[in-house]
């Protein structure tokens, strides 16, 4: 078995980390995933929901469709269903670029709080 190499090693995260991450209240959470059978997370022998990071896609997935998009549940269950794989691609596309963007931002931010060399002319 390879050793997974990436910064986050963490396979489950809790409805309370994902509701965090997501910027959305446990009780929207818990609504979806009786609206959007696809993300069905594991339960805990406690029952407490255990999700991983393609839980965590497909609801960034929705959220983007229902909050930012402005789409019903009903138009997003369709538009998943009609090319799920070109969404999600669309969706890993569009998570990457903010990366970047927040990278370049940083670097920005540290360009300009560094003072110049020497003195003007």
């Amino acid at each position: 078995m390879a050793l997974k190499t990436d910064k986050n090693l963490k396979l489950y995260y809790s409805i309370k980390e994902v509701s965090q991450i997501l910027d959305i209240s446990e009780s929207n959470l818990r609504f979806w995933e009786k609206e959007f059978p696809e993300i069905a997370p594991k339960k805990s022998s406690k029952g407490f929901r255990q999700y991983t990071e393609k839980n965590i896609e497909q609801l960034k997935l929705i959220k983007r469709l229902v909050k930012e998009k402005g789409m019903t549940l009903k138009g997003a269950r369709q538009k998943i269903k009609e090319n799920p794989g070109k969404i999600l691609d669309l969706q890993e596309v569009l998570t990457r670029l903010n990366n970047v963007k927040m990278e370049l931002t940083s670097i920005i931010d540290e360009f300009d709080s560094t003072p110049p060399y020497g003195k003007p002319f």
